[in-house]
């Protein structure tokens, strides 16, 4: 994929990216962050946090069996690292595991279900033309990956898609097609050829019932006093 985002296509991609990205970590807060593949994209460099690692770089793992403590990352990043995952399940379970309650999961993916995706369909079929996209991956779509995160208990705060220009190769072609990018985000916006999902991990059952029970206690007494207080004034 390094050689594809160096093409006109994945350069575009990858400016999308980066804004993306940008605008939604630098109000992210904790102590620890992590982002999984994609070099090329400078995922943490709008973020705060103090550690922040880059896997591949600042150190060297599995993706799906990560060196770090279970609930101990406030953050992680995933750009399109599903879909280059041999098991997207495995990996996504394992970012459920060092993720703490409460902690952000950030995910780019290629949307199947887009112009560009149709066009490497079609290139797949024909066999001869070459591949428009990054070959020997499994782009997961939208809708699928959101149900992946719903059996985890991720609870998705943002998303959104991008990049509606049709599936062209060189830079003038793409620059002539601007105009589409408003079209496209208005009338139809789950067509864009990348999506990014943020979500947070939720942990069900946490102790918080009682502290709610004793708040309602209080506020059902508390007109009771103000009525025996009234009388005694009277």
């Amino acid at each position: 994929m390094a050689a594809w985002l160096q093409s006109p296509p994945g350069r575009y991609l990858l400016a999308w990216e980066q804004a993306q990205v940008d605008a939604a970590v630098v109000d992210l807060f904790g102590f620890n962050a992590l982002q999984l593949g994609l070099p090329e994209l400078n995922g943490l460099q709008a973020n705060r946090m103090p550690h922040r690692w880059l896997a591949g770089r600042d150190l060297q793992c599995e993706f799906d069996a990560l060196p770090f403590e279970s609930a101990s990352l406030d953050l992680v990043l995933l750009p399109h690292a599903l879909e280059r995952a041999c098991d997207a399940h495995a990996l996504l379970r394992e970012v459920e595991r060092v993720l703490r309650p409460e902690g952000r999961l950030i995910v780019f993916g290629l949307n199947p279900a887009s112009l560009w995706g149709l066009r490497q369909n079609l290139g797949r079929l024909r066999r001869r033309s070459e591949p428009y996209l990054p070959s020997g991956g499994e782009y997961i779509g939208y809708w699928r990956l959101r149900d992946w995160l719903k059996l985890l208990s991720f609870e998705v705060e943002a998303a959104r898609f991008g990049l509606y220009k049709p599936p062209l190769r060189t830079d003038a072609w793409l620059d002539r097609w601007q105009w589409v990018e408003g079209v496209g985000s208005r009338w139809w916006p789950v067509l864009g050829a990348a999506y990014f999902i943020q979500a947070v991990k939720r942990v069900h059952g946490m102790r918080m019932i009682g502290l709610a029970k004793k708040s309602r206690a209080a506020a059902k007494t508390a007109p009771a006093v103000a009525l025996n207080n009234h009388h005694r004034n009277e």
